[in-house]
Parts: structure tokens; C-alpha cells; sequence
């Protein structure tokens, strides 16, 4: 069988070393950039700043995936270990996420109204399931919560409305609420940060996250891999794949982590698979602001911070030098952070313009007080991702499923972040052990437990085990 895997990330890559692994040699990767990890990439700037295509870390579900890093990068010198300091910014004050674990810190009046909303969904809980995702909020959350936080938050990630929105990809994702919990901290003054399978992560040393992939694609046969091929058409009844440069491959299978409609796209001949889906993602724009000196004593142990008020147009930041001090070309004399904005792809309610974006976000910066004043900048780096997230929409699996199907068909299987289109298993963990699935899948090895039943792999383990 000659699988050919179309794409570059964690889910294109992963199956590629599982294919060598098994020692199932008949096989190509084709990745269209010129750099290999696709959306958990990195890149150096010509001054010698390293970001992140967005806020990664690593922390995983998966023994397999752990063992796989712990051969890449050194263990003991590869890595740098942390313990979680994710922040919100709001009411002008830095409160301990989750929100929910730690109102106490919210002025009285934003605090009561937390603890009101908590009171009412306590006492009179919603009699249904909740239709969308804003439903499910405040079903939740409570109307004082999904206002101050949860809805505006949101909001800003998803540039969708919440309405149009479902919520069964919440699982892990969002801590959930316990009355008895928030007036335990509220009575004794405790804080809780420690909430969520990220509360420890590590980072590589050098390198950025994209370091992880450039090392994978190093240990893997150099001519079987291949950059700067962008593929134009996808024949499945030919079974092949044909080139922007002229050149062409055939496949008895394809693995694709390319986006599932750029996918529907490129396929030619008499398919009845469809040209356009109802499917929604957002984009990303990604700004690195370089800056001299070093960080705030404020800012100095915080890893991310959440920011869903309308004073800045970004939702997250994160203190990118405090990740690994190789982040920066000089770790005495600079520091780094590294914003993300939300785009909505279909209204294009923000500025594609880079001066226009990376001047919003400074003056965001500035309103947020996480710099004092422009003087403080060494230079800015932007970077448009014109796919943030698979927004999981109402109404979703019912046409992913039998598309997917459908797919798997004619030879095609569809995986990956945005391959699969599902937010839920989109983590570069689960991005990887996709591919890795699917190859055991084709080979008779074992099922896609990732891709069918997130609800297993995301799920809390006894003492801590992974899959």
C-alpha cells in the first residue's frame, strides 16, 4: 500500500513516523511551506526573536506522545518545566484563572453578582439540555459569570456568535463550577490555580514550539519528505496528486491534514463529494511585540493572561521570554510578548492591514498596562493565520461525520486539526496521535480512538495515567 500524507503539522508528521516505525516503507509527506509543523510552527526574526504561530504548550493525554518528546529533544536539556500562571486581566486588576475559582478577587460589586448568578442556576437548574453554547453558559456559569467573563471572553476567541455554537466539545476545557467550592474560597480566602491538565507544561529550550517538529522531521528518511510541495488537484478515482510544480504522485491512500475544505477544493473528476461545506473556522493574527529591558515584577512569573474586556483587541498574551529565556536574543537586555487576535473569516470584521493590527494591539498593551509606553518597544512582528480554529457550530458533526465517510470511500482520510475539523481533539497532542491512529487503522493496528471518541481520550484518568 503506498500512503502519501499531505501536510506538515503534528497530524502529518506523526503519521509518518508511525508508518517508519512499523517499518511500512511505501510512503511520501508533502508539506506546501518551507518549514515543517504547520500551525504549531515557529520562526526566528531577522533580529533573533523566536515566536510561536500562537500561545503553544506542551502537556499531553497520551504516554505514546510523551515518550515520542522525550526522543526528540533531550530530556534533560531540551525542555524547560513549569508550573501554570494563566492570569485574567479585568476590572483592571489581574484575577487567578479559572474566574469562577477565584471571584473573591473581582471588586464587591462584580463579585456579588457572580455569586448571585451561582445562587439562581443552584437553585433553579435549567430543566433541558442547553441548545447552544450560550445556553450552556449560563446554565453553568450563572448570569454574573457568562456576563464579566464567559460571554465577552468568548466572544473575542470564537468572533461567532455563541448562539450558533454548540458545547459537547467543552469536556476538559472549561473548569467547571461548584457552589460549594467558590463560598469555600470566598469563606477561607483561598485561591485556586492549579485547576486544568495544563497546570504543568514544558517548553523546548531552543527553538520555539516548532523545534519539536523540525526535530521529528529530521529523524525521518530525507527523501521521503518534502517542503515547498503545494499541492493543485486530487484525483480519487486516479488516485493521484498533481503539483503546483508540474509534478505528480499516486496513492492507494492519502492521509490529508491540510483544511478539510481546502481538501473538498482541490478534488477533481466526477466525485460526489461536495465543493463547499457549511463548515466555520476563524483567523488568527499573531503579534510579537520584542522589548527592551525586562519584564514587570508583575509579569514576571505569569505564563498567559486572558484578556475579554473591549480595552484591547486581543484575548490572550503570553509572557513569550518567560517560556524560555532563548527566546530572545539577550535575556538581560530583552523580553517578549506574544498576542493573538481572533478573526471572523466570514463578516472580516478585522483589518487584514499588518500596521493597522499591530498598532491596535500595542495601544491594547498600553490600556491593559502590560507596557508603559511605546518607547519600550524594540520592534513588532505579525504574522495572519488564515486558520485560528474549527469553530464547533450547531449542527457540525452532522455534516463532518458522513463527509468524512464519504472520504474514506474513495482512499482519503481526513485528519488533524483542521483535517478533522474537530476543536475538541485539535491540541498538538491530539494532532499527532491522529495520524498516528490513522496509521494503525490502515495497517490493522488499531482504531481512531481521537478522531471518534474524544470523550475517552480527554477524559481524567486514575492517578493521572495516559492512554
Amino acid at each position: 500500500m503506498r500512503i502519501i500524507i499531505l501536510g506538515g503539522g503534528p497530524c502529518g508528521l506523526g503519521a509518518a513516523w508511525r508508518l517508519q516505525e512499523l517499518g511500512h516503507m511505501d510512503w511520501a509527506l508533502y508539506e506546501q511551506g518551507r518549514d515543517w509543523g504547520g500551525l504549531a510552527g515557529s520562526e526566528q526574526d531577522s533580529e533573533g526573536f523566536w515566536w510561536d504561530y500562537g500561545g503553544h504548550v506542551l502537556f499531553a493525554h497520551y504516554r505514546y506522545f510523551e515518550r515520542l518528546m522525550a526522543k526528540l529533544l533531550d530530556e534533560s536539556d531540551g525542555w524547560v518545566s513549569h508550573r501554570r500562571e494563566s492570569w485574567i486581566w479585568i476590572r483592571n486588576r489581574f484575577v487567578a484563572y479559572p474566574l469562577q475559582r477565584n471571584i473573591r478577587q473581582l471588586p464587591r460589586e462584580a463579585l456579588w453578582q457572580c455569586l448571585q448568578g451561582l445562587l439562581e442556576i443552584h437553585n433553579t437548574p435549567l430543566a433541558a439540555p442547553p441548545r447552544h453554547f450560550d445556553e450552556w453558559i449560563e446554565a453553568n456559569f450563572g448570569r454574573g459569570l457568562a456576563d464579566c467573563f464567559m460571554r465577552p471572553y468568548n466572544l473575542k476567541v470564537w468572533a461567532h456568535p455563541l448562539e450558533e455554537m454548540d458545547w459537547n466539545w467543552i469536556g476538559e476545557r472549561v473548569a467547571p463550577t461548584d457552589l460549594a467550592s467558590v463560598l469555600q474560597s470566598l469563606v477561607f480566602e483561598k485561591e485556586e490555580r492549579t485547576w486544568g491538565p495544563n497546570a504543568q507544561f514544558r517548553f523546548p529550550r531552543i527553538g520555539g514550539t516548532g523545534s519539536i517538529w523540525r526535530a521529528l522531521a529530521a529523524s525521518l528518511p530525507e527523501n521521503q519528505c518534502f517542503l515547498g510541495k503545494r499541492a493543485v488537484t486530487v484525483d480519487p478515482a486516479k488516485k493521484t496528486l498533481r503539483f503546483e510544480d508540474g509534478s505528480t504522485d499516486g496513492y492507494d491512500r492519502l492521509i490529508s491534514s491540510i483544511p478539510l475544505d481546502q481538501l473538498l477544493a482541490l478534488i477533481e473528476g466526477d466525485s460526489s463529494l461536495p465543493r463547499r461545506t457549511g463548515l466555520t473556522h476563524t483567523a488568527t493574527h499573531v503579534v510579537g511585540l520584542a522589548l527592551n529591558g525586562n519584564p514587570p515584577e508583575e509579569l514576571a512569573d505569569k505564563c498567559w493572561m486572558y484578556f475579554p474586556e473591549s480595552d484591547c483587541p486581543f484575548y490572550r498574551v503570553t509572557v513569550f521570554s518567560n517560556y524560555s529565556r532563548n527566546n530572545v536574543p539577550d535575556a538581560d537586555r530583552f523580553w517578549s510578548l506574544l498576542l493573538e487576535i481572533s478573526e471572523d473569516t466570514k463578516t472580516a470584521v478585522t483589518d487584514h492591514q499588518p500596521e493597522k493590527v499591530i498598532d491596535s494591539a500595542i495601544q491594547g498593551t498600553l490600556n491593559t498596562h502590560l507596557i508603559a509606553d511605546r518607547s519600550s518597544i524594540h520592534h513588532a512582528w505579525h504574522r495572519r493565520l488564515p486558520y485560528g480554529y474549527p469553530v464547533p457550530t450547531v449542527g457540525r458533526d452532522a455534516e463532518l461525520f458522513p463527509l468524512l465517510r464519504k472520504l474514506e470511500n474513495q482512499g482519503i482520510l481526513s485528519r488533524g486539526r483542521f483535517g478533522a475539523w474537530r476543536y475538541e481533539v485539535g491540541n498538538m497532542d491530539h494532532s499527532l496521535m491522529q495520524g498516528v491512529e490513522c496509521v494503525n487503522s490502515l495497517l490493522d493496528m488499531g482504531e481512531e480512538l481521537s478522531l471518534w471518541y474524544p470523550e475517552i481520550v480527554n477524559a481524567p484518568h486514575p492517578s493521572g495515567a495516559k492512554r
